[in-house]
Protein backbone atom coordinates (compact mmCIF):
# COMPACT_ATOMS: atom_id res chain seq x y z
CA UNK A 1 0.00 0.00 0.00
CA UNK A 2 1.15 3.45 -1.02
CA UNK A 3 1.79 6.02 1.20
CA UNK A 4 -0.91 8.10 1.91
CA UNK A 5 1.53 11.50 3.20
CA UNK A 6 2.31 13.89 0.59
CA UNK A 7 5.39 14.77 -0.81
CA UNK A 8 7.05 18.20 -1.84
CA UNK A 9 5.17 20.90 -3.76
CA UNK A 10 5.77 20.61 -7.51
CA UNK A 11 8.71 22.88 -9.15
CA UNK A 12 8.25 24.62 -12.03
CA UNK A 13 9.19 21.70 -14.36
CA UNK A 14 6.34 19.17 -12.88
CA UNK A 15 2.67 19.61 -12.44
CA UNK A 16 -0.03 17.70 -9.91
CA UNK A 17 -2.83 15.73 -11.72
CA UNK A 18 -5.77 14.05 -9.78
CA UNK A 19 -6.66 10.59 -11.21
CA UNK A 20 -9.84 8.69 -9.85
CA UNK A 21 -10.56 6.34 -13.33
CA UNK A 22 -8.05 3.45 -14.19
CA UNK A 23 -5.27 6.22 -13.93
CA UNK A 24 -5.37 5.46 -10.56
CA UNK A 25 -3.23 1.92 -10.95
CA UNK A 26 0.26 2.89 -11.63
CA UNK A 27 1.07 0.64 -14.18
CA UNK A 28 -1.88 1.80 -16.08
CA UNK A 29 -0.67 5.37 -15.85
CA UNK A 30 3.12 4.60 -16.12
CA UNK A 31 1.81 2.90 -19.95
CA UNK A 32 2.16 6.23 -21.00
CA UNK A 33 3.11 8.56 -18.43
CA UNK A 34 6.64 7.34 -17.32
CA UNK A 35 6.95 10.47 -14.92
CA UNK A 36 4.49 10.10 -13.27
CA UNK A 37 5.16 9.77 -9.07
CA UNK A 38 3.03 8.74 -6.39
CA UNK A 39 1.79 12.09 -4.55
CA UNK A 40 -0.58 11.90 -2.17
CA UNK A 41 -5.01 9.99 -1.84
CA UNK A 42 -7.05 12.94 -1.83
CA UNK A 43 -10.52 13.81 -2.19
CA UNK A 44 -12.76 15.86 -4.30
CA UNK A 45 -15.65 17.00 -2.29
CA UNK A 46 -18.81 17.95 -3.71
CA UNK A 47 -18.47 15.95 -6.60
CA UNK A 48 -19.36 12.16 -8.10
CA UNK A 49 -18.19 9.68 -9.86
CA UNK A 50 -19.90 8.26 -13.20
CA UNK A 51 -19.43 6.05 -15.92
CA UNK A 52 -20.54 7.15 -19.38
CA UNK A 53 -20.17 7.10 -23.35
CA UNK A 54 -18.70 10.15 -24.45
CA UNK A 55 -21.05 11.61 -27.15
CA UNK A 56 -22.82 8.33 -26.76
CA UNK A 57 -20.18 6.16 -28.26
CA UNK A 58 -19.16 3.11 -26.88
CA UNK A 59 -14.71 3.09 -25.55
CA UNK A 60 -13.37 1.09 -28.55
CA UNK A 61 -10.70 0.49 -25.66
CA UNK A 62 -12.49 0.05 -22.63
CA UNK A 63 -15.84 -1.26 -24.26
CA UNK A 64 -18.93 -0.07 -21.82
CA UNK A 65 -18.36 3.59 -19.99
CA UNK A 66 -15.68 5.60 -18.53
CA UNK A 67 -15.17 7.16 -16.00
CA UNK A 68 -16.08 10.99 -15.39
CA UNK A 69 -16.90 13.08 -12.74
CA UNK A 70 -19.54 15.62 -11.88
CA UNK A 71 -20.98 18.52 -9.55
CA UNK A 72 -22.83 16.68 -6.86
CA UNK A 73 -23.33 18.86 -3.39
CA UNK A 74 -22.22 16.28 -0.54
CA UNK A 75 -20.22 13.30 -2.45
CA UNK A 76 -17.35 13.09 -2.60
CA UNK A 77 -14.40 11.48 -5.37
CA UNK A 78 -11.70 9.73 -3.46
CA UNK A 79 -8.28 9.60 -5.84
CA UNK A 80 -4.70 9.62 -6.09
CA UNK A 81 -2.39 12.82 -6.86
CA UNK A 82 0.90 11.54 -9.46
CA UNK A 83 3.08 14.39 -9.42
CA UNK A 84 4.54 14.42 -13.25
CA UNK A 85 6.58 16.34 -15.34
CA UNK A 86 5.45 18.42 -17.25
CA UNK A 87 6.97 16.71 -20.49
CA UNK A 88 4.09 14.06 -20.05
CA UNK A 89 1.28 17.00 -20.49
CA UNK A 90 0.72 16.53 -23.88
CA UNK A 91 1.05 11.96 -23.58
CA UNK A 92 -1.42 12.60 -20.75
CA UNK A 93 -4.39 15.24 -22.89
CA UNK A 94 -3.82 12.28 -25.30
CA UNK A 95 -4.59 8.88 -23.31
CA UNK A 96 -7.88 10.86 -21.75
CA UNK A 97 -8.70 12.55 -25.46
CA UNK A 98 -8.85 15.75 -25.18
CA UNK A 99 -8.44 16.71 -28.97
CA UNK A 100 -11.24 14.39 -29.56
CA UNK A 101 -13.34 16.11 -27.47
CA UNK A 102 -13.57 12.58 -25.05
CA UNK A 103 -12.61 15.24 -21.97
CA UNK A 104 -12.04 18.40 -21.04
CA UNK A 105 -8.84 19.74 -18.94
CA UNK A 106 -10.66 21.46 -15.44
CA UNK A 107 -8.69 22.41 -12.31
CA UNK A 108 -9.96 21.11 -8.89
CA UNK A 109 -8.60 21.88 -5.38
CA UNK A 110 -8.28 18.30 -2.98
CA UNK A 111 -8.18 17.82 0.20
CA UNK A 112 -5.57 15.37 1.52
CA UNK A 113 -6.18 12.68 4.04
CA UNK A 114 -4.13 15.31 6.35
CA UNK A 115 -6.62 17.97 5.43
CA UNK A 116 -4.39 19.90 3.15
CA UNK A 117 -5.92 21.43 -0.52
CA UNK A 118 -4.03 21.40 -3.44
CA UNK A 119 -4.97 22.03 -6.86
CA UNK A 120 -4.73 19.96 -9.73
CA UNK A 121 -5.01 19.09 -13.08
CA UNK A 122 -8.12 16.37 -13.77
CA UNK A 123 -10.28 16.12 -16.43
CA UNK A 124 -14.33 15.76 -17.16
CA UNK A 125 -16.23 14.74 -19.79
CA UNK A 126 -19.18 17.28 -20.73
CA UNK A 127 -21.18 16.00 -23.33
CA UNK A 128 -21.60 11.87 -22.39
CA UNK A 129 -24.12 9.12 -21.86
CA UNK A 130 -24.43 7.24 -18.78
CA UNK A 131 -23.33 3.70 -18.56
CA UNK A 132 -21.87 1.39 -16.88
CA UNK A 133 -18.04 0.40 -17.24
CA UNK A 134 -16.52 -2.58 -18.63
CA UNK A 135 -15.88 -5.50 -16.28
CA UNK A 136 -11.74 -5.34 -17.30
CA UNK A 137 -12.51 -1.37 -16.80
CA UNK A 138 -13.80 -1.49 -13.41
CA UNK A 139 -10.96 -4.20 -12.62
CA UNK A 140 -8.42 -1.47 -12.93
CA UNK A 141 -10.27 0.84 -11.22
CA UNK A 142 -10.59 -1.47 -8.26
CA UNK A 143 -7.12 -2.57 -8.38
CA UNK A 144 -5.78 0.74 -8.10
CA UNK A 145 -7.68 1.93 -5.20
CA UNK A 146 -6.51 -0.58 -3.59
CA UNK A 147 -3.03 -0.39 -4.33
CA UNK A 148 -2.95 3.27 -3.20
CA UNK A 149 -5.48 2.48 -0.12
CA UNK A 150 -7.83 4.82 -0.70
CA UNK A 151 -10.52 4.36 2.02
CA UNK A 152 -12.15 1.06 2.17
CA UNK A 153 -15.62 2.33 2.20
CA UNK A 154 -15.15 4.05 -1.01
CA UNK A 155 -13.15 0.76 -2.23
CA UNK A 156 -16.39 -1.21 -1.13
CA UNK A 157 -18.25 1.84 -3.33
CA UNK A 158 -16.63 0.66 -5.93
CA UNK A 159 -16.76 -2.76 -6.09
CA UNK A 160 -20.65 -2.46 -5.99
CA UNK A 161 -20.72 -0.61 -9.42
CA UNK A 162 -22.33 -2.96 -11.53
CA UNK A 163 -20.37 -3.50 -14.48
CA UNK A 164 -21.99 -4.27 -18.09
CA UNK A 165 -22.20 -7.79 -19.66
CA UNK A 166 -19.05 -7.23 -22.00
CA UNK A 167 -17.02 -10.81 -22.07
CA UNK A 168 -14.44 -10.45 -25.00
CA UNK A 169 -10.93 -8.77 -25.07
CA UNK A 170 -9.29 -5.48 -23.89
CA UNK A 171 -5.74 -4.36 -25.00
CA UNK A 172 -3.29 -6.68 -24.57
CA UNK A 173 -1.20 -4.11 -22.70
CA UNK A 174 -4.87 -4.27 -20.20
CA UNK A 175 -5.18 -8.02 -20.01
CA UNK A 176 -1.45 -8.29 -18.52
CA UNK A 177 -2.49 -5.65 -16.50
CA UNK A 178 -5.30 -7.72 -15.24
CA UNK A 179 -3.11 -10.94 -15.31
CA UNK A 180 -0.40 -9.42 -12.97
CA UNK A 181 -2.68 -8.41 -10.45
CA UNK A 182 -5.05 -11.57 -10.44
CA UNK A 183 -2.02 -13.65 -10.17
CA UNK A 184 -0.82 -11.26 -7.14
CA UNK A 185 -4.15 -11.67 -5.05
CA UNK A 186 -3.63 -15.36 -4.71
Amino acid sequence: MANSGCKDVPGEESFLYFAYGSNLLAERIHLRNPSAAFFCVARLQDFKLDFGNSQGKTSQTWHGGIATIFQSPGDEVWGVVWKMNKSNLNSLDEQEGVKSGTYVVIEVKVSTQEGREITCRSYLMTNYESAPPSPQYKKIICMGAKENGLPLAYQEKLEAIEPNDYTGKVSEEIEDIIKKGETQTL
